[in-house]
């Protein structure tokens, strides 16, 4: 990932020279390698033009790189950081998401096991049979990085959370891939239940408590930028997820009615 601070990189990501270079195969929608320049700074980047979008039943309203966007700027008021910098604006292909490129080990947080071979300090999400019909154990690391980012899950609904979707880079875990999230019905889906049922911890009942002040101010720099990208509607839903898991005072189980696992997992 590139050694600029965020600040300097949603800079960058805002107004420099777009130029794509190539398309990341095997996306659901259009996803471009890309690359920013300003003032003799370059970065790699993703681009995701909203034209190159397909349309979803269950997404009718706003789009997918608004809810890449809003998700972004969730994680940037936690103070966790779990999304790297993120911004919409225009580009060769119209207007879209342009994302800072996180250059890193993927999924190297979450892993499918022989069953029954949870390595130490792993966290055992479900059993299943691999394609020879042998039991496997999807499973992921019990690492307090990984928990933050399944914390902001919850609260952002996201129904793609897929082990290829969590990167670590040197001290840091990023989510990526964020198009379906923020829904205002429950579509929670994702790899990371390790911690299902367990206590909040006092610093994410901290986060999640300034996180829920700043939600309830509808003319705050929260809103104000969460309103440009999801429907009034979906704002209240992501308030009252965070005041939900607050009140309850732990991670949620999985739910009836919806996959709880992303397919593929990874």
């Amino acid at each position: 990932m590139s050694e600029l601070d965020d600040v300097a990189a949603l800079e960058l990501l805002r107004c420099g020279e777009l130029r794509v270079e190539g398309r990341i195969v095997g996306a659901s929608n259009a996803t471009l390698y890309a690359q920013v320049s300003a003032a003799g700074v370059d970065a790699a980047c993703v681009y995701k033009p909203v034209a190159g979008e397909r349309p979803l039943w269950d997404f009718p309203d706003g789009t997918l790189a608004g809810r890449e966007l809003a998700t972004y700027h969730v994680s940037a008021a936690t103070g966790w950081h779990c999304v790297p910098p993120t911004v919409m604006r225009d580009g060769p292909f119209g207007p879209g998401l342009v994302q800072l490129w996180v250059d890193g080990e993927v999924a190297s947080l979450v892993d499918v096991v022989p069953h029954g071979r949870v390595p130490a300090g792993w966290r055992s999400v479900v059993v299943a049979e691999d394609r020879r019909g042998a039991p496997v154990e999807l499973v992921h690391a019990d690492d307090r990085r990984l928990r933050q980012l399944a914390v902001l899950d919850v609260v952002v609904n996201n129904g793609d959370r897929k082990g290829g979707h969590v990167i670590e880079v040197d001290e840091q875990v990023y989510g990526v891939d964020h198009g379906v999230s923020c829904s205002v019905e429950p579509k929670l889906r994702t790899v990371l239940w390790g911690w299902a049922g367990e206590p909040l911890e006092d610093a994410e009942r901290s986060v999640l408590g300034r996180l829920e002040l700043a939600l309830e101010d509808p003319s705050g720099p929260l809103c104000g930028t969460l309103i440009g990208h999801l429907t009034p509607a979906e704002v209240s839903a992501l308030r009252r997820r965070t005041r939900r898991l607050l009140s309850a005072g732990r991670l949620p189980h999985p739910g009836p009615g919806w996959p709880s696992i992303p397919w593929p997992p990874f």
